[in-house]
Order: C-alpha cells, then structure tokens, then sequence
C-alpha cells in the first residue's frame, strides 16, 4: 500500500517534499508512530510524525528553513515543527532513564542511529513501524504489522518500563482500536504504577479514551487485568458491586459503566468539549452505589440517593486528573441528576420542575445524553424506547432551555432603575426573583420589574 494515501492531500504533499530535501542533503526521512499505525489500519492521520537519519540539528535546519515555516523551539532536543501543516519532525535520540519521576530522562541526539535502534525505544509494536514515503519500503523490527493484523497490543523491549504512563496508553489504544493485550505486556503493566505521573499526562490519556474509544469498556478492562484499578479506587468499588437483577441482567456496576460508555461512544456529537463533559459524566455517573448499595427485607437489591452520593467519589477521581474548575462545574450537576429525566417523566412536571433542572444541569441536552447511556447499559434490556428523553428535549425545546440554564431576567440595573441602592440585600433579591422565573411567576422584563417593585415595597414596609 502506499505509505501516504491516508494522509490529507497538503500534508502529503510536504512530507514528500521534505523527504526529497533531505535525501538531496544527504539523509533519509520517515514516517514514523501513530500517522504510520493508522494508514495501515485505514484511518486518516491529522498529526504527522517523520524522523531524520544521517543529518544532524544544524543540517535538517538549513536544508527545510527555505521551504517551510520552521518551530524550532525544540531544536536543541533534534526537534522541529513544520508550522501550519501538523507535521513534526524529530532526530533519533538516545534515552537513559535517571530516576523514578517522568522527567528523569537523559536525552542525546544521535543522527547515526539506526531505525531499528530508535524503534526499540517506542511503547508497542504497533507504534514502531517506520516507513520511507519515497521508496514505499516499510521498516519493522519488531513485526507491529503483524500485531495489528493480529489485533495485538504488544510491547517492544524492557525499556518499556521506564514509562508507566504506557499502561494508560495501552488502556485508550485497545479502546480506540479494538485490541487485545498479549499476556507478557499485560504482566509488565502490573509491575508499574502512576506514582510519580503528573495529573495533566493521566488527563490526556483518559480523555483520549473518552473521545477516540469505540470500546471504551474493553479499555477499562485492560485497566483492570494490569491490576490498575487499585489507582482509581472509585472504579475498583464498582467490581462486583451487585445490581437488581430485574432491572439490571448484566451484573455488577462496573459491567453496567462498561455498557454504559460504550453506548456513549457511539453517540458521540464530535463536539470535544461536550463529548467530554458526557462521557466523564457516564463514567462517574454510579460511582455512590458501592456506598449505597443493600439488600431489603424483600430480597431486593436496592442503592438509594446513590445519585447525591455520587458526588465526593466523583469529585475525587476527577481531582487526580485535572484542577480544571469547569470540569466540576459541569461534570457534577450530571452525575446528581441523571436519574432525573425519568423521575419527571413519570411525575408529569411542568414547566417550573424543567426550568429548575435546566438551572442546576446547565445543559439538558446532555443531561439526556448521559440518561440514554445509562438506560443503554442493561443489555439485553432493549433501549430504543427512550420516552423520557424524547418528552425532555422536547419541553426544553419549547421553554428555549434545551442547551443552556434559563437566563435571569431581572439583574442589579434593574433594581437600581426602581431607585434601590446596592447593598447587602441586592443578591438575596435577585436570587428571590429568579426563583420566581423559574416557578413561573413571571415570563418577562415587564412581569419582572412588577415583582421587584413588589418586592422593594414589602421591604419599605417592615
């Protein structure tokens, strides 16, 4: 196959350019990595990876800076950026780890490396396939094409243990690809831990699952043979967590989550942003019912207010990954409310019960995302009648709340034009009076400033 058809045509293009550049001056360029992994598997490659053989920092400068606008923030590292093309080009370099932190690597550029040898550093054998976008030959040492055809995750030497960020890898590779883990890497994977892995480098990784898995579940299991849960004690709590069987057959929580996020994954909008806030929402969204969870007098197996409860384990598991405010802001509100959309299905509510949820959720468009995932997570409970959702959207539709909280009507101007002075007592009355929207009491500006002025009135009064 040709080693560039899946990369977009302006990408193409520069690689092939670039590798005429260098081969002119006397080196080799290669595709190397991920763009290499998925145009053998089919997909097509946004980010480009090229490494340079036989020519040094100073050299693959001078041969591409008349041609491309060159990054070379990271050229004492053998590494350049080809602005505005998403293509990254790096020399081979040799890595020794240290000490025990991620950051605790000493580094050294060596263009007399050989592709093989810069390969054996690489995490799995899918990732260390190589190939020369002019000659079409296809370097790889250690049979990742195999691997793939196979659907095998598989790691590539002992050095794999000096990063153990690689277990997360290998948990969103065999969720976005549809691998499984040959025994030995599995066995290695249980040998490390996160322990001295900086939040943002785990948040990557999770995100990568929630947003590129196709079997998010087949992910977490990889997580869980690797004896990795014990790390994420919120998602250990779900195994063998029992459910009714009447509502639940598929068993425990942490199988319920398993169906419930790949559910997710097929539904998702392309919106990064709100794919994230859905997913880590129906990642979380039962983690109160190890708490919770009983058996009543009648035999059944019941998790009460496991919803509300959800939200310190929540809280804790999402700390570990990320002090993004907004994530919590938006995250939480989901987790407490998802049993929500039945619960007011079922009751009838009207228009004040809607606009209440709108305000605490911010968005019930997603809020039914997350309520559909769960109702998909109990095969084989069917899910294609999904009334409650339907009948939300809907109602939101109607009130212009369906993807944002109802807005205030009434703001500090407004009480400063009826002549109140701002004060103390300022925000306990707007607070009274967006209560009152949302009950209903008033729809507009005008029906607003009537119930402020009552409102101002009552206080004069006392």
């Amino acid at each position: 196959m040709d080693s560039t058809e899946h990369i977009p045509a302006t990408q193409r293009d520069a690689v092939l350019k670039v590798a005429r550049l260098i081969r002119a001056a006397g080196g080799r360029a290669l595709l190397v990595g991920g763009c290499v992994r998925d145009g053998l598997l089919g997909l097509e490659s946004k980010d480009v990876d090229m490494e340079v053989y036989g020519l040094d920092a100073r050299a693959v400068e001078a041969c591409l800076c008349s041609s491309f606008a060159l990054d070379t923030v990271g050229r004492a590292f053998g590494v350049f950026i080809l602005k505005g093309l998403n293509i990254d080009l790096a020399l081979p370099r040799r890595e020794s780890k240290t000490g025990p932190k991620h950051t605790d690597f000493k580094v050294e550029g060596d263009p007399g490396m050989s592709p093989e040898d810069a390969a054996s550093r690489r995490d799995f054998t899918i990732n260390a396939i190589s190939c020369d976008p002019l000659e079409g030959e296809w370097i790889d040492p250690y049979e990742g094409r195999a691997d793939l055809r196979a659907r095998r995750l598989r790691h590539v030497s002992p050095a794999f243990t000096e990063d153990p960020l690689r277990v997360l890898r290998g948990m969103q590779f065999i969720a976005r690809f549809d691998l499984a883990a040959d025994p030995t890497t599995i066995a290695l994977c249980a040998s490390l831990n996160p322990k001295h892995l900086p939040a943002e480098r785990l948040w990557e990784e999770w995100k990568k699952l929630l947003l590129k898995g196709q079997r998010i579940s087949a992910g977490l299991e990889f997580l869980k043979a690797c004896q990795w849960l014990t790390y994420f004690p919120e998602l250990e709590a779900l195994v063998d967590c029992p459910q009714d069987p009447e509502w639940h057959p598929e068993g425990d929580v942490w199988t319920h989550t398993g169906h419930c996020l790949d559910a997710y994954a097929a539904q998702r909008t392309g919106d990064e942003w709100e794919d994230l806030i859905v997913g880590l929402a129906v990642l979380c969204h039962d983690f109160g019912k190890p708490e919770t969870t009983f058996v009543d007098t009648d035999g059944r197996i019941r998790s009460p207010r496991h919803d509300i409860l959800g939200l310190p384990p929540t809280e804790s598991f999402l700390q570990r990954l990320s002090r993004q405010k907004k994530i919590f802001e938006e995250v939480l509100p989901l987790v407490e409310h998802h049993m929500r959309p039945l619960a007011l299905y079922r009751n009838g509510a009207g228009p004040s019960a809607i606009r209440r949820l709108a305000a605490r959720v911010q968005r019930v468009d997603r809020l039914v995302r997350v309520a559909y995932a769960d109702k998909c997570g109990r095969p084989p409970i069917p899910s294609d009648d999904f009334p409650e959702g339907e009948w939300l959207l809907e109602s939101t539709r109607k009130l212009e709340i369906e993807a944002n909280a109802p807005r205030p009507l009434m703001l500090g101007r407004h009480l400063m034009e009826l002549g109140a002075k701002p004060g103390r007592k300022f925000g306990e009355m707007l607070d009274q009076a967006y209560e009152a929207q949302l009950d209903g009491t008033f729809t507009d500006v005008d029906g607003g400033l009537e119930f402020l002025r009552q409102k101002l009135s009552d206080s004069a009064a006392k």
